[in-house]
């Protein structure tokens, strides 16, 4: 099976690099050919390793050995389990579908052929990354697809708002990865090895050894476990590291979907879960985990109340969605967070993909503003849409209810400090999610036809596409939406599937069933995910228990109060927005995070910068040590060219005056 390990991620890569420097002699129609089929081949290939494993086959093996260094060996190699595999699926079946996508929504893009050298080259990046069965591996995917998103979301480099993106998301990215590196080096030092089995059959004899920072009394392993998710926060937009994520919308909506259902976002969640022998050795790091989770999941579900920017509001669900699997890691759900993953990949990459569709149709204005009653105009992305929406917000039977309802239960019965917190950000979390998600869906389907007519303002959101100076977003008075090309339908409509049914299909094996019982590991200390177990008879019985409790109900009531809000009374959010001006300038600037950024980080590095350049530079090297410097070699010259007259009784005064210096000298060491 070695070979087809090596053809998922060499397949994508190999149609990266095809496109990349032979996709001009190609043209357009063979580049995106030999794309999708190198990436369904890496799916193909994913479905016949998972029947594989199913059977009991796994494997974790080096197939490189990258470099040697005294006693340490940097190796590619792969593990192949049941939490490879599922991931494996569905990162090559998410990019299948956004490659198909790509066909008509970028049709019209002079980039065409690089934009799909790109998405192969950030799939392969990924593959790499949950196929690694080593931590040098891992950081190798883990920068790639960092590379790769930069790339992307700085697509129309031409932008200026798009270049400030992808630099705010690589820059961000940064001091996240910094963290992460700083724990594989720790765990390196300690472990001598970069290997997960080595580290993890080793980790426990180290439980109670205090980390070797100078100044601090912290536990080893906390400090490890705490360092590895701050690379984490970072990859996985968690607070306070979440504010690239938003902006990344200045990428094209493909890589929106790419980004944010299945891949980059994903792997600090996917990272966490792998190193659950780690993690469950330390309850501190685990309750850091679950708090910064539960903020991330609350506080970015208030922005998304606000948002008008049918991605942006994706956009900050998807924050939303990955502190919610966040919480379920610091709960020692693992299981329940990749199951979240896995449901959210599906229903999150059919949102960003319909909502694609739908700007297609409005002329690239993405404001929800000047929307209204596309659904007699657009009934296939209306349905797929309204599939995906019902997912997120935990509609029973629909995917994302039964994830959802799992991380809620899961949080409940966790006994660890901030679960209390915890519990009370997801439980709010869930009327906050069915508002905003439902307020974009009534305002875009629903109620008065509010497009071909003068435009709102965006308040800084910035359009989704490349605009030209003569370029009009919107449509013109008279113009009408139309459904869009079976291109951009057929990926909506095979991610719609699964949105529906996958919940109920595999929540018992993946839960329930031991599915990760060799790829996960949970402390007895931690007996969360098997009282779940206990409880559970099957997923049409965990509907009729869950409809008895109030999350059910609050999500309902989420929803009534957007459809009263914005289709019976849309004059009450005007006037709240009056009422509470203060809370809503806080929202609209989204905590002032980014202000304080500008002005901290990026303000104090140029300030410093202007200090080190004005005082280090001018003053110090060249004031003082390259101009001083020759301005006292000329001063001590001009002294010695006085002596040097040429007059004789200058010199045999001069040696009178020495010999005077040098008697006195000996007399007085006398």
């Amino acid at each position: 099976m070695l070979s087809f390990y090596l053809l998922v991620p060499l397949a994508p890569l190999a149609g990266a690099i095809v496109t990349g420097l032979f996709g001009k002699l190609l043209g357009r129609t063979w580049s995106h050919r030999i794309t999708i089929a190198l990436v369904a081949v890496s799916f193909f290939a994913s479905l016949a390793i998972f029947d594989d494993v199913q059977d009991g086959h796994t494997f974790n093996g080096s197939v490189y050995t990258w470099l040697t260094s005294g006693d340490t060996s940097f190796q590619v190699g792969f593990l192949i389990d049941r939490l490879t595999v599922l991931m494996m699926l569905v990162v090559t079946f998410v990019s299948l579908m956004v490659h198909i996508y790509t066909i008509g929504y970028m049709k019209e893009d002079s980039g065409y052929q690089r934009f799909f050298s790109y998405i192969s080259l950030f799939t392969f990046s990924m593959l790499m990354l949950v196929m690694a069965n080593n931590f040098m591996q891992l950081f190798f995917g883990w920068e790639a697809v960092g590379l790769v998103s930069y790339l992307l979301i700085g697509f129309w480099y031409d932008r200026p708002t798009a270049i400030y993106a992808n630099l705010k998301a690589f820059l961000v990215n940064r001091v996240g990865d910094f963290g992460f590196l700083l724990g594989i080096a720790l765990v390196l030092m300690v472990f001598g090895t970069l290997q997960y089995d080595e580290v993890f059959a080793k980790a426990a004899s180290h439980a109670k050894d205090l980390a070797p920072i100078p100044g601090m009394t912290v536990g080893l392993l906390t400090a490890i476990c705490i360092l590895l998710f701050i690379g984490a926060m970072g990859k996985s937009a968690q607070f306070p590291l979440h504010v690239w994520l938003p902006d990344s919308m200045e990428g094209p909506t493909p890589i929106s979907a790419l980004i944010h259902a299945a891949t980059m976002v994903t792997a600090g969640i996917f990272m966490v879960a792998r190193m659950s022998p780690l993690f469950e050795l330390s309850d501190t790091a685990l309750s850091f985990v679950m708090v910064i989770g539960a903020i991330t999941a609350l506080f970015m579900g208030f922005l998304g109340m606000i948002q008008n920017d049918i991605k942006r509001v994706i956009a900050y669900s998807t924050l939303s969605q990955l502190g919610y699997m966040t919480v379920a890691l610091g709960a020692s759900a693992y299981s329940a967070a990749i199951f979240h993953l896995m449901t959210h990949a599906f229903f999150k990459a059919l949102l960003f993909l319909a909502a694609g569709s739908v700007i297609i149709a409005m002329h690239h204005d993405q404001d929800i503003r000047n929307m209204g009653g596309l659904r007699k105009y657009m009934p296939i992305t209306w349905i797929t849409f309204l599939v995906g929406s019902l997912a997120l917000i935990g509609t029973p039977f629909f995917s994302g209810f039964y994830s959802k309802d799992s991380i809620i239960e899961a949080v409940e019965i966790s006994n660890l400090p901030g679960a209390g917190f915890a519990y009370f950000a997801v439980v709010a979390g869930v009327f906050v999610t069915a508002f905003y998600t439902f307020r974009m869906y009534f305002l875009v389907f629903h109620g008065k036809e509010r497009f071909g007519k003068a435009h709102h303002d965006h308040n800084g959101d910035h359009a989704d596409e490349e605009v030209s100076a003569d370029h009009h977003h919107g449509l013109a008075p008279g113009q009408k939406p139309h459904e869009s090309p079976w291109v951009v339908t057929l990926p909506l409509i095979l991610l719609a599937i699964p949105s529906v049914f996958i919940g109920y299909i595999t929540i018992e094996p993946i839960l329930f069933g031991n599915y990760f019982k060799e790829a996960i590991y949970i402390s007895i200390e931690h007996p969360g995910m098997a009282e779940l177990a206990s409880e559970f008879q099957g997923p049409f019985a965990m509907v009729v228990h869950v409809v008895q409790e109030f999350p059910v109900w609050i999500a309902l009531s989420g929803v009534v109060t957007a459809w009263f809000f914005y289709m019976k009374r849309p004059d009450i959010p005007a006037a709240l927005q009056k009422r509470f001006h203060a809370i809503y300038t806080l929202l609209d600037n989204k905590y002032y995070f980014d202000r304080f950024n500008d002005w901290f980080f990026a303000g104090g590095a140029r300030g410093a910068s202007r200090f080190l350049w004005k005082f280090g530079d001018v003053k110090l090297i060249d004031g003082m040590m390259v101009n001083g410097t020759a301005k006292l070699v000329g001063l001590f010259s001009g002294v010695l060219r006085r002596l040097q007259s040429g007059y004789i009784y200058h010199y045999a005064f001069s040696m009178i005056i020495g010999v005077f210096v040098l008697l006195t000298v000996r007399n007085w060491l006398e």
